[in-house]
């Protein structure tokens, strides 16, 4: 059976992580071997498997808060540090308490 449409979360994705989560998937999920293949460290390959993980479950727990997850994208993708980003999500949600 194909899949006809793609999951929010997967579409979230940059290319980059697919390509990544592709090339483990053919390692047998092996991070020993996924380093060796990126010729980095196990220690990376484990740090970039954590940030995917945080990405899809960020995806996850806002699909019906796009703002948020586009904030904490950012945030997961150095482009906005921490604390910025929760000061953001805390004005908006805030903002949205108030609006209602």
């Amino acid at each position: 059976m194909a899949i006809t449409k793609l999951p929010q979360w997967m579409q979230d994705l940059e290319e980059e992580d697919l390509v990544f989560i592709r090339r483990f998937l053919l390692n047998s999920g092996s991070l020993k071997e996924t380093a060796k293949l990126y010729d980095v460290s196990y220690p990376t390959v484990r740090l970039r498997l954590d940030r995917l993980i945080q990405k899809i479950q960020m995806a996850e727990q806002n699909q019906h808060e796009p703002f948020v997850a586009f904030i904490q994208k950012l945030v997961l993708n150095y482009k906005m540090d921490v604390e910025t980003g929760r000061q953001v999500i805390r004005e908006y949600r805030q903002s949205r308490e108030e609006n209602q």
